[in-house]
């Protein structure tokens, strides 16, 4: 029997301001109306970043706590936070809102190439983060930028630190990354181990392609 399809919705992002967007949603009470829409919308799942209150990223625990629950009032939509973060993050920033349990949270596989600047997640970090997730009981996705993170995720996997079923976010088109095409996703997906699903994340205008290339092969959406 086929897999329902799993919409997840990506409500703000790490990088794209209110001057870019004006209907983009930053303050914790229009994250969490924004979560409610996508979820009445047909989203299960809403991805998190949080900003302050003139729009910039931030990791602050603070900040998260209030969203997530103004988002757990209105909605009953499964809520992934970032530890991805954004660009000039530290690890230890990255991580710090696990600890407020939200159902599931994104974990880089590898250090990745963002346009002019990186984000670093050596092994050790992704051992780090994938602790802390165990601590807190909550879900990794296992996100991918580049052909070699699918490989480093079978490092955590062998050690124990991620167990069965495994879900992974395959971020394609962000400059400098991993592309999008047929043969860059059937090189992701030959490379998933047993038991696993995939979300397809199709960034700037490769979204649609993105999502159809994910239906056409029998994986996730994200949109946003």
């Amino acid at each position: 029997m086929a897999n329902k399809m799993v919409i997840t919705c990506a409500i703000t992002g790490a990088e794209t301001t209110k001057a870019q967007q004006p209907a983009l949603p930053v303050t914790p009470e229009e994250l969490a109306n924004a979560a409610a829409e996508a979820c009445a919308a047909g989203a299960a799942i809403v991805h998190l970043h949080a900003r302050n209150d003139d729009g910039s990223p931030t990791a602050s625990v603070d900040v998260f706590k209030k969203a997530i629950d103004l988002i757990r009032k209105k909605s009953d939509v499964v809520v992934e936070i970032t530890t991805g973060g954004a660009v000039g993050m530290t690890p230890e920033e990255r991580i710090a809102p696990v600890a407020l349990k939200p159902d599931m949270a994104s974990l880089d596989c590898g250090t990745v190439n963002f346009g002019n600047d990186y984000i670093v997640n050596t092994l050790p970090i992704m051992r780090q983060f994938a602790s802390e997730m165990n601590k807190y009981g909550v879900r990794p996705t296992l996100e991918c930028f580049d052909v070699s993170h699918v490989q480093s995720s079978h490092i955590l996997i062998k050690e124990g630190l991620i167990k069965p079923p495994y879900h992974y976010g395959f971020v394609m088109q962000v400059p400098a990354a991993l592309s999008l095409s047929v043969k860059t996703l059937s090189y992701m997906m030959d490379q998933m181990p047993p038991e696993s699903y995939f979300t397809v994340m199709g960034i700037g205008r490769a979204h649609i392609p993105g999502i159809c290339g994910a239906i056409a092969a029998g994986g996730f959406i994200r949109v946003g």
